[in-house]
């Protein structure tokens, strides 16, 4: 009977200890350390993901792009919980200590920061409650997917040739940005071999945006990016930019619908259109 009752305690007692250790395969992230006397509880990691509806100022919502983490954090039974605001705080300032800033504050408990550093920007969501019992952080490190395959411009003349247009997916922007990004240049080597191949093909070179956002601003940031294509072209490729007309329909021609992140990643893009 002792040795029964011997195995219930120390199983009880294994069963607790356990419970109070980071769900298996968790980590916190390098940017933080987490609050004293709290456990992992929830534990996500992802290469690329997309965070739906992050606030930025005014409480506008953009969807963002890249390295995903989420880390949901439990009160250790026994520790002394923090209050959700307290909570809050510590993150906030060990993110505007870090030359980060504050993008928006909604109610008492969940608060939206950025962090610009190393060429990398940080996108922060720190959610807290009432109690302090538990609190949640999502992390994306912004980056654009990485496209694995090129479009050739033997490609781009045959679909110019059957559909008047080509959409590429491989000229990068970071985000709500117009500089085209140094990953870029595979594509642009092959728009200006198109060019070179074909002396009479003339284009316009036209920016797409999805529907997320202010109508206006992605009409102009669509205009700037195809702009920016452009210049490129010109100043690195030597390509003569008469053959070339920018041009920003923003979200006003999407390849297919903006109701699921995949539609709105096709929706993002560069087209070049046959011009004459």
């Amino acid at each position: 009977m002792k040795t029964i009752t011997l195995f219930i305690a120390l199983f009880i007692f294994c069963s607790i200890s356990f419970a109070q250790e980071d769900v298996k395969g968790s980590k916190d992230h390098p940017l933080f350390n987490r609050m004293p006397g709290y456990r992992i509880i929830k534990y996500d990691e992802v290469d690329f993901n997309v965070y739906k509806d992050f606030k930025i100022e005014n409480g506008k919502k953009v969807n963002v792009e890249g390295y995903y983490y989420y880390l949901n954090y439990g009160l250790i039974k026994g520790e002394e919980e923090s209050s959700g605001p307290k909570i809050l705080r510590n993150y906030m300032n060990a993110v505007t200590k870090a030359g980060g800033t504050l993008l928006y504050e909604e109610g008492c408990c969940n608060i939206y920061l950025q962090l610009k550093k190393e060429n990398r920007i940080t996108w922060i969501r720190v959610k807290s409650y009432g109690d302090g019992r538990k609190y949640q952080l999502w992390i994306i490190e912004e980056a654009e997917m990485e496209q694995d395959i090129v479009v050739d411009a033997n490609s781009m003349m045959s679909d110019i040739n059957s559909q008047g247009r080509v959409a590429l997916y491989g000229v990068y922007f970071d985000f709500n940005k117009t500089e085209v990004k140094p990953e870029s240049d595979p594509s642009l080597k092959e728009i200006a071999k198109l060019l070179s191949d074909n002396p009479s093909l003339n284009l316009f070179v036209v920016g797409h945006t999805d529907n997320t956002g202010d109508y206006k601003y992605n009409m102009k940031l669509s205009q700037d990016r195809a702009e920016a294509v452009v210049k490129a072209l010109v100043s690195k490729y030597n390509v003569d930019s008469k053959r070339l007309t920018s041009a920003g329909v923003g979200p006003l021609a999407p390849f297919t619908t903006n109701d699921t992140e995949e539609g709105k990643a096709k929706n993002r893009r560069v087209e070049l259109i046959k011009l004459n």
